[in-house]
């Protein structure tokens, strides 16, 4: 039977086969009735045969997916309170970086469950970003108080991999080689992910006692110290760091935010970098994830932090705003010069820490670590005792304690109680205590040691006096303004308000899929059973997730056409590590340690070269033509110039110009031939689900992005899941975890992340999609997404050339619209054009990638016809202004184009523009619900001149209207 017999046999008259009261009428946008529409505008009779025309013949599925029947959003609702209810919540007491929390319900249902924050994309438009940007810097400045460093980023993907990312920093400013020092009492988890993350480029990560001091007879240019250690211990660093700065290196602290409210932070010991993770500031375990990791860095490292920065800048009009600073540090410019491959934050989880902490402010912080110290130290006095040895005198929240060979017993004893102990060794168990830590907990562990607590409970405060802290923290007003449901509310809901999210209107992105969010999806994510059970509870505590995990993978396995699958990887950046890093492992253990080249084309994402470099490969990049496709001739000159030494190639499918590029399989069959393996990038893999397999065209390995493909929100930058998904022969080399409840997957590649199945708090929401949407949802899902493409491309071509096409002048599900011949006639930018959007209540779609100068537009096959066609009217609208402009009816410098975006305060007072208010404010016509940007255009230049990663003073804002240099 041939592929369209087989595969569009029930689907020839487009997908009016569906059920209209199923999911995917609600998740799909167009109506069948308007598919045909846009079928004949485009010039299809069907999406067959639309598909079959985009499509090459040689790539597509010869069977349709094998998935289960699609189930209805209440089924899905059911099976998801079942699975969360065969996990087990226990009083989770076993520490090692993740903590039982409270999340504020006020925050919670307006942040956590608000889609106005969770909807949002990563604020590279700050003029419409300022609510979320304006809640970014206070994480940073929270983080940077609590730390005692002046810089602090937005965010990282969690502990264990900051740290990583702390030790690359270290090296990149101590260029002079020697080993990495981690100190014995970090986290295993972290003590993992840095020897996973450093192996590939040859350093050692050697473990030292620093009680012992600095070893003499090794050279080093970072050293991690823990403060607290994961045995719970409190050290006084000072000394060692000094030392360490005497020998040339720097010095990283992974350390505790609660417990700084206490004690003296690191920047006031002298360390270069505080890392950790925001977890405990109402962010639920998610049995793993997703949280907000953080760095801060001392004066001078600033322009060395990966990720993002918020600084403040001004507007044309001299009025202060939020910006992302240092932009040119993103991942697509820097390429292999970048200083780390994250392009996902965890921009959602870091808003809700923020606003724990602008909630309760310093005094409700600190009484929240005294509460949560005091149960400790009431637990260490009453074993002490009842005669246990407590190991160490000092601590903050754990208490780790010596019971020779019945560790197993006293955990297990625990475990009856409802409390859950962590077995260090046969001799050792450590209790760690939260803000959740009740009466009846730390009765039910005096329990299962055999012991009671006096009637004074604890007489003595365990934290060293020498490291008590005396500077003030969270001394901006914002600390201190919110502390009322009231208050907070509406401070929530005022920065909400500022906002562009997909709950006002389409964000058209290219290679970011900004699809519906379906409330279905999102809301099992809230389950006590999938949001409060800890990462290494006991297996069987866990067995709903195990059942959720298992399904998922196989789901993905089929859609991709790969043998294995592992959700490990907490962000497409780490997918895209723990491929190469599989591939890495496969030739090594084939015995060729010398293919370490890596083949990139000139058009790919920006994070493959950086990955390609974590993972100790050297990049070449292969040319593309001129119509965007890859240069076969030149991929040729490569493959055979570096024969010997090719390991792998990255490719983007459909390419990252928006096309099915014809010449794939003839490419997989090149880098195979010459001993090399193909990763296919699966950031465009809505445009293949159902359609094409890359496990079966060619493919070795990909990552998957379920914060597009699979509905995860963007979350304003956060977070992100990047499962790796891989043929069998590379299956062995998936990321592994030491302390995964699986055995069978504890080796592998290492891990990649802190947990063993990464953020697994949002993998439901994937989960649900594929249920709800079943084999055929799902392929008409990328149909329409291809249809809604190609129907924007047609509409716009007349005004705007369509920059890339494939066969039969086909876009993929996304296309780019080249403004560069308008530039060079009119000098209006796509800087202008982006701006102006948002006057007609659009989020701009992708700026001057993958090629300077264009715009890159996806539509996704979640928004209805109708807004597809108010973005296509917006877009000829401005066509028009732009034609204005070459007319002189208006001068460049003063048009709408570049004067956008206008907001509400332009509209008072004098007007002496020659355009009219009402041309500039309500382009598309008066609106009642037009949404009003809060500031004006920004400057970028400006921004970058003054770096200013905290809070401004209050005084800065006293006179808005007045423009100010950076305080």
């Amino acid at each position: 039977m041939d592929i369209d017999t087989h595969h569009h046999a029930a689907r020839a008259q487009g997908s009016d086969t569906r059920s209209e009261t199923g999911f995917v009428s609600r998740h799909i946008g167009p109506s069948p009735a308007d598919q045909a529409k846009m079928l004949a505008d485009v010039g299809y009779p069907s999406l067959a045969a639309l598909v079959d025309a985009a499509v090459p013949a040689g790539i597509r599925s010869s069977k349709p997916l094998n998935l289960p029947p699609a189930r209805d959003e209440a089924e899905v609702r059911r099976a998801l309170s079942v699975l969360a209810s065969m996990n087990e919540v226990s009083a989770a007491m076993i520490g090692l970086g993740y903590h039982p929390t409270e999340t504020p319900a006020v925050i919670r249902r307006n942040v956590l469950e608000d889609p106005s924050w969770y909807t949002a994309y990563t604020p590279y438009q700050p003029e419409i970003s300022q609510g979320r940007l304006e809640a970014l810097l206070n994480f940073q400045t929270m983080v940077g108080d609590l730390t005692g460093l002046p810089t602090a980023n937005a965010s990282l993907l969690d502990e264990p991999t900051a740290v990583a990312e702390a030790g690359a920093l270290m090296r990149r400013a101590n260029p002079a080689g020697g080993a990495l020092l981690v100190d014995h009492d970090l986290l295993p988890q972290t003590l993992e992910v840095l020897r996973t993350r450093f192996s590939p480029s040859g350093i050692d990560v050697l473990v030292f006692d620093p009680r012992r001091g600095l070893p003499a007879d090794v050279d080093f240019f970072g050293v991690v110290l823990a403060y607290p250690g994961c045995s719970g211990e409190i050290r006084d660093h000072e000394e060692l760091i000094v030392g360490a700065h005497t020998r040339g290196a720097l010095v990283a602290v992974s350390t505790d935010l609660l417990a700084l409210t206490l004690l003296t932070p690191p920047g006031e010991q002298g360390a270069d970098i505080a890392v950790g993770s925001a977890q405990r500031f109402g962010v639920p375990m998610f049995y793993g994830g997703p949280h907000a990791g953080f760095i801060a860095v001392r004066e001078g490292l600033e322009r060395q932090v990966p990720g993002r920065l918020v600084g403040v800048s001004v507007d044309t009009s001299g009025h202060p705003a939020y910006r992302l600073a240092l932009q040119t540090r993103e991942q697509h410019i820097r390429r292999d010069k970048a200083t780390s491959n994250i392009c996902t934050a965890q921009v959602l989880l870091a808003v809700v820490a923020a606003m724990y902490a602008v909630y309760h402010g310093p005094a409700g912080l600190t009484g929240i670590a005294r509460r949560t110290h005091r149960c400790a130290a009431r637990i260490a006095d009453a074993l002490g005792a009842s005669g246990r040895r407590i190991v160490h005198g000092s601590f903050f929240d754990t208490v780790l304690v010596e019971v020779p060979g019945v560790a197993g017993e006293v955990v297990g004893r625990a475990r009856e109680r409802g409390v859950l102990l962590r077995e260090v060794d046969a001799d050792h168990v450590a209790i760690s205590c939260s803000e959740t830590t009740t009466d009846q907990d730390v009765s039910a562990v005096l329990a299962a040691f055999d012991a009671a607590e006096s009637d004074g409970g604890a007489s003595v405060d365990h934290l060293p006096s020498e490291l008590a802290r005396t500077s003030r923290f969270l001394t901006h007003a914002v600390f201190s303004s919110h502390h009322t449901e009231t208050g907070m509310l509406r401070y929530l809901q005022r920065l909400a308000g500022r906002d562009f999210a997909l709950d006002r209107g389409m964000i058209p992105l290219g290679s970011c899929t900004m699809k519906l969010n379906a409330t279905t999806e999102m809301e099992a994510i809230g389950h006590t059973g999938f949001a409060d059970l800890h990462p290494f509870a006991p297996a069987d505590h866990a067995r709903g997730y195990r059942i959720l995990v298992d399904e998922l993978e196989t789901w993905l396995a089929e859609i991709t056409g790969y043998a294995k699958v592992s959700v490990q990887p907490n962000a497409g950046s780490q997918g895209e590590l723990a491929g190469l890093l599989a591939i890495r492992g496969y030739h090594l253990a084939r015995g060729e340690p010398r293919r370490d080249v890596c083949l990139i084309p000139a058009s790919a994402h920006g994070t493959n070269a950086a990955s390609a470099v974590m993972a100790g490969m050297r990049v070449v990049v292969v040319k593309t033509r001129p119509d965007g496709t890859i240069d076969l001739d030149d991929l040729q000159r490569a493959c055979t110039e570096h024969a010997d030494a090719l390991a792998a190639i990255m490719v983007t499918y459909p390419s990252t110009h928006g096309v099915y590029e014809e010449s794939i399989t003839r490419l997989c069959e090149l880098v195979h031939d010459h001993g090399g393996q193909v990763y296919i990038d699966g950031a465009n893999l809505n445009a293949l689900v159902g359609i094409a397999r890359p496990g079966e065209f060619g493919g070795d390995v990909s990552h998957l992005n379920l914060h597009k493909t699979f509905c995860i929100p963007h979350g304003g930058g956060g977070p992100g899941v990047g499962p790796v998904a891989v043929a069998d022969h590379l299956a062995p080399f998936l990321p592994g975890h030491q302390q995964h409840p699986d055995p069978a997957r504890r080796g592998g590649s290492g891990a990649v992340s802190g947990a063993p199945y990464g953020s697994a708090g949002i993998l439901p929401i994937p989960w649900a999609y594929i249920a709800m949407l079943g084999a055929e949802g799902l392929t008409t899902a990328t149909e329409v997404a291809v249809l809604s493409a190609n129907y924007i491309a047609s509409r716009l071509a007349p005004h705007f050339p369509v920059l890339y096409t494939g066969a039969n002048g086909l876009v993929a599900h996304e296309c780019i619209i080249d403004l560069r011949p308008l530039t060079a006639q009119s000098g209006v930018t796509v800087d202008d054009v982006a701006k102006r959007l948002t006057d007609y209540g659009f989020h701009a779609p992708t700026m001057s990638f993958p090629v300077a100068g264009t715009l890159m537009i996806e539509p996704t096959e979640s928004e209805t016809v109708a807004e597809i066609d108010r973005f296509c009217d917006a877009m000829i609208s401005i066509r028009a202004e732009v034609d204005a402009v070459v007319d002189g009816t208006w001068p460049l410098e003063d048009s709408p184009l570049r004067l956008a975006p206008h907001t509400s305060r332009d509209l008072i007072g004098e007007w002496d523009r020659p355009y009219t208010r009402e041309r500039g404010a309500f382009p598309a016509g008066h609106d009642q619900d037009k949404y009003w940007p809060p500031v004006n255009r920004l400057e970028n230049a400006h921004g970058d001149r003054y770096l200013v990663c905290s809070c401004p003073p209050p005084e800065y804002f006293e006179n808005p209207a007045a423009p100010r240099e950076q305080p």
